[in-house]
């Protein structure tokens, strides 16, 4: 069996995951639609898809078997539960939603219609948390009780020519998006390590003092001027969870963006730019060779003209040695990578989801267990780090864990 797919959203990000769809053996055909109809039309002609639809209720209105949305990340929740209300199988890039209702309500109607929902998290592939889940599952931490996850990525390294890019003349407006509403880089590497949940957050959040007009309550659509917060997890499995998303920050995340640590009673994991370590009382080990990953394509690759070039590292970094690439289809395995290897995965994890009907991985519950803990730490760094309770959607049908 295959299917065909909808690329919802011709934007800098998309077009690198719309060519790996494109060349999957169980994909048929890829189709596109953009606000902006030319993005759509050049991405299809540049590529050699199947197709453009003039909107996103055309699309869904056409016998395509699924959608994968990469639109503005405050956009996806009420895209979601339209698609899937549609008789659409959705990927959806991160984060899930932005409020606690937008995220209860997609659970609910994959609950309903039994179709698949995957959100696109890059951390569950990344090599510090796969290298950590088997720790974990080989028993060489013993007991967790601390994770650490920091997705350092500063304004100034292209993020302000991302959001020109997607926001037009009001970028500013948008720009001053919520740290802690974009929390799944640094949530889902530790937690797509540890199988649990958050309970409760108290966070703080850093008043941004730089005044271009980015992080400007007035300017704000999401009346914020947090550029930076640090949010402090309880977890269900015993421990503590801290997560850091830091837009000023002086930190190449270049190199890498997000970062983890995970602390258990017989071993230890810990990064740094250019370091991994793995640790227990009798020492430490440099696991750097197995954590890094190599180049899959040239930043200077004409498919990334619209990326900024501060941005462009991520889209082509390829595998690590602790990734198990010969479980990806020979047909994209030599493609460009990207976001520390996880590309690959995260195509092939949705296509075998919607062929095979399985689960994937970051489906609709663990996407909450990622998404949710940063909307109500947001809340809490606006309560001045108020302690708040963080309610849980539960496991997927037909699994369980802490």
């Amino acid at each position: 069996m295959s299917f065909s797919l909808g690329i919802v959203g011709a934007g800098q990000f998309s077009g690198q995951f719309a060519t790996l769809f494109h060349h999957h053996p169980d994909v048929s055909a890829v189709y596109v639609t953009d606000l902006i109809s030319e993005r759509a039309d050049e991405l299809v002609r540049t590529a050699g898809f199947a197709g453009t639809f003039s909107d996103f209720d055309e699309m869904l209105a056409s016998p395509v078997d699924a959608v994968a949305i990469f639109t503005q990340r405050w956009t996806h929740g009420p895209l979601v539960v339209k698609a899937l209300r549609a008789g659409k199988h959705v990927y959806s890039a991160v984060p899930m939603a932005i409020s606690a209702e937008e995220i209860a309500e997609i659970i609910d109607v994959v609950h309903e219609t039994g179709l698949t929902y995957m959100m696109g998290e890059t951390s569950y592939y990344n090599p510090a948390t796969v290298f950590a889940r088997k720790k974990l599952a080989s028993g060489e931490f013993g007991r967790l009780f601390y994770g650490e996850g920091d997705y350092v990525h500063d304004m100034d390294l292209g993020f302000y020519e991302a959001y020109q890019y997607s926001g037009g003349e009001n970028w500013k407006s948008t720009a001053s998006y919520p740290p802690l509403l974009y929390p799944t880089h640094s949530i889902g590497g530790v937690l797509g390590a540890w199988p649990t949940h958050a309970t409760a957050v108290s966070a703080v959040g850093v008043v941004d003092a730089r005044g271009d007009g980015v992080f400007d309550r007035a300017v704000s659509q999401f009346d914020n001027d947090f550029s930076n917060a640090t949010a402090l997890f309880e977890l269900a499995a015993g421990g503590s969870m801290r997560i850091n998303e830091f837009r000023r920050v002086g930190y190449p995340s270049h190199l890498r963006e997000s970062r983890f640590r995970w602390f258990g009673t017989e071993g230890s994991f810990e990064q740094l730019a250019l370091t991994t370590v793995w640790q227990t009382r009798e020492g430490v080990e440099d696991i750097s060779a197995q954590i890094d990953t190599h180049a899959s394509l040239s930043p200077d690759d004409p498919s990334l003209a619209h990326v900024a070039p501060a941005l462009r590292d991520a889209f082509v970094s390829g595998y690590a040695a602790v990734h198990d690439r010969e479980r990806i289809p020979v047909e994209i395995r030599s493609l460009h990578n990207g976001h520390e290897g996880s590309h690959h995965f995260l195509v092939d994890d949705f296509v075998r989801a919607v062929v095979d009907g399985t689960l994937p991985p970051v489906n609709a519950w663990q996407a909450a267990r990622f998404t949710l803990p940063g909307v109500i730490a947001h809340e809490s760094a606006r309560r001045g780090g108020e302690r708040l309770s963080i309610p849980d959607l539960g496991d997927a049908p037909g699994t369980s864990h802490v």
